[in-house]
């Protein structure tokens, strides 16, 4: 997977840290506080959204009596606890971030969370050591799955974006990985359970742990010339 490999670049959110289950909590009880219940499909609709794009579809479509930058202001003082001291890397990610490392392979990541919430995981988990670039969806302009993240973080660490191999959760992440030419491996993710045959259809490569790759169990997807 990793042959011909220049750079590799990570979404956030439940690719490098499981932190989706979260998200849903603080769904809950935001909209909660507001007189909602949380639609079925409210995760699947807002996915790849930049934190901004996610704020303002929730300001128009709830009808929010509160400003965009509100939202996310509260956003962010509810995430940042639980970022801080609850949510854990996924399955084998710190092996196989120190074998890249070991293997003088530059890594990024590029995330749809804000900011705040990114230097918050860089801190809580000691992620800085490992990554050389990082950057939101909101400071790239665009939210997933346009490729503009994918192209801009790949630029910043000195490979083309076919030269990156992307990892991703969600189908509008692996379209932007892919939108921007890189193969992507997809990692499981209990919210995309129910989207996996889509996902099988688009990535290149699934794992289930990060820890299939460096044994070389992980799952191809695609007939290329890859290994």
């Amino acid at each position: 997977m990793l042959e011909n490999i220049k750079a590799v670049l990570f979404d956030m959110d439940g690719t490098l840290v499981d932190s989706l289950w979260m998200w849903g909590d603080i769904d809950v009880e935001y909209l909660g506080k507001h007189g909602y219940e949380v639609p079925a499909d409210l995760q699947h609709t807002i996915e790849g959204m930049s934190f901004s794009e996610a704020a303002v579809y929730f300001k128009e479509h709830f009808r929010l009596p509160v400003s965009v930058e509100e939202i996310k202001s509260e956003w962010i003082e509810m995430a940042k606890d639980k970022y801080a001291h609850e949510v854990p890397l996924k399955p084998g990610a710190l092996r196989f971030l120190k074998h890249l490392k070991a293997q003088g392979i530059p890594m990024g990541i590029a995330t749809s969370s804000s900011r705040e919430l990114l230097e918050a995981v860089l801190e809580s988990l000691n992620l800085s050591e490992y990554m050389d670039y990082c950057m939101t969806s909101c400071e790239a302009g665009a939210g997933k799955p346009a490729p503009d993240i994918y192209e801009k973080v790949a630029e910043k660490l000195g490979a083309a974006p076919e030269e990156c191999l992307v990892f991703e959760d969600t189908i509008a992440g692996i379209q932007a990985g892919q939108n921007a030419g890189s193969r992507v491996c997809a990692v499981a993710e209990e919210q995309s359970e129910g989207w996996k045959e889509q996902i099988f259809a688009l990535a290149d490569y699934y794992i289930e742990s990060f820890d299939e790759i460096l044994d070389g169990t992980y799952r191809r997807l695609k007939d290329t010339k890859q290994p």
